[in-house]
């Protein structure tokens, strides 16, 4: 069964994937079309195609590789400028990949469409077209989180028991049962799971962040008033002192961090974290999803997308942990990148837990959300071949436009951005072989949410 569910989770994640990429180029051509652009096809993945079909002047078909997609437009790339020497000069090797490409953009080029090319337009749309594409992503992203946020809800923590330990064991302890260990003042005093807790040495208790700092801040005899079976039960408890994961204010695990702040990871591959001595009850409190609001959503939205772009700018930072990871044997841990493999792998993980169907479906949401807001931060980088190297272009050619309307001026020939193809082949070809990386560790020694 749990083989099973793994594989209902890849597929599931598979295909979330490969319609967040769907949606993305849907972006870039509906707006091409809408601006009377040429798109000859539609394509989900690279390589050998395996499906198509042709609707009107468009194939739209599926790749063998998921590694991303594309919307082909005629003219993407300007006309070569004419040279002194009417082109006969024999082209450097640079110029020759940039007169290649450029070739390519013009291959389906008829002599009806010739005002349809992509580079006529004016940069504004061009810049439309480029930014539809990830901007689809974060509307996707912002659809999942909203289902997410105001539908399903958010863990939030109570003041209902919902596990009381048999033990005490100390944080960070390695020991697998209860032998030699004294037994947690909660099960000594009678709580059970299904107990509320009102109030502590005569303060109320109205949220779980008050009955846990509470706790914490308790030691030897206290008297814990409980509600069970609609009843108030007061309870005497000897409260021990525990060695706990630190808390901050708000009531935050406090993780370990290094002097350039990065966080520190234990031998498991999992944050560690810093510890205090403290009042210990030995329960657990249980959990309950609730709705955000507008707001709160929208912050925890922005919260996300800071934390991607985070991870984007730290990103390369982690190539040689990854490297060592796939081919040295190192230990892999939770923030590592993962690839098509190694997130398709982490969905499947997900539907094995067994978990209730709520929080499997919150985890999967906010993972693919996660993805999408990614493949938005991604995209943006203004280099080549990405959107935001064609967007850079467009953006710098409405500059030059502007100023030359300023200083009355000729219009300004469209930047050649087929110029800066070996550019955009040195980014592909980086982004292949980390990609091979990936697949490498994602196969042998993938992330694992769960231990």
């Amino acid at each position: 069964m749990v083989a099973l569910m793994t594989v209902i989770g890849i597929v599931l994640f598979v295909f979330g994937l490969l319609f967040s990429i769907a949606w993305h180029e849907l972006g870039h051509m509906s707006t091409a079309k809408m601006f009377g652009v040429k798109c000859t096809e539609f394509m989900v993945g690279f390589g050998r195609t395996l499906w198509s079909v042709r609707k009107g002047e468009t194939e739209y078909g599926v790749k063998a590789i998921p590694l991303g997609g594309f919307v082909r437009m005629v003219g993407m790339l300007p006309p070569a400028r004419q040279t002194a020497d009417g082109g006969s000069r024999k082209l450097s090797r640079w110029r020759a990949m940039a007169e290649d490409a450029r070739e390519a953009s013009h291959v389906e080029l008829s002599p009806e469409d010739q005002d349809r090319q992509f580079y006529q337009r004016a940069p504004w749309k061009r810049l439309i077209v480029m930014f539809a594409g990830p901007g689809m992503n974060v509307i996707l992203a912002a659809i999942l989180l909203g289902v997410l946020f105001m539908g399903i809800g958010v863990p939030q923590s109570t003041t209902q028991i919902g596990q009381v330990s048999e033990c005490v064991v100390p944080a960070g302890s390695s020991a697998t049962s209860c032998e030699d260990a004294p037994p947690t003042p909660a099960a000594e005093a009678g709580i059970r799971p299904g107990d509320v807790i009102v109030a502590i040495d005569g303060e109320p208790t109205p949220d779980w962040h008050t009955a846990n700092q509470q706790i914490r801040e308790s030691l030897g005899s206290t008297e814990i008033v409980v509600e069970r079976d609609g009843e108030r039960v007061p309870l005497d408890v000897d409260i021990v002192e525990n060695k706990l994961p630190a808390r901050d204010a708000e009531g935050e695990i406090v993780y370990k961090t290094d002097a350039d702040g990065d966080y520190v990871y234990d031998e498991q591959g999992y944050r560690a974290y810093e510890t205090e001595t403290v009042g210990f009850l030995g329960i657990v409190f249980a959990t309950e999803r609730a709705p955000l609001t507008l707001g709160e959503s929208a912050a925890e939205m922005g919260g996300m997308m800071v934390g991607v772009f985070d991870a984007l700018v730290s990103l390369p930072s982690k190539v040689p942990d990854v490297f060592a990871a796939a081919f040295l044997g190192e230990e892999r841990t939770q923030d590592s990148p993962v690839g098509i493999v190694g997130i398709s792998r982490i969905g499947g993980e997900i539907m094995a837990q067994g978990l209730p169907v709520a929080d499997t479906a919150a985890i999967m949401i906010q993972l693919l959300a996660g993805v999408n807001l990614f493949l938005f931060a991604f995209n943006m980088l203004p280099i080549l071949p990405l959107d935001g190297g064609h967007m850079a272009g467009a953006l710098w050619e409405w500059v030059k436009r502007g100023w030359a309307r300023l200083l009355r001026r000729p219009e300004p020939a469209p930047v050649d951005v087929a110029m800066l193809t070996p550019v955009a082949y040195v980014v592909v070809a980086c982004f292949l072989v980390f990609s091979v990386v990936l697949l490498v560790a994602d196969l042998f020694n993938p992330v694992r949410l769960f231990g």
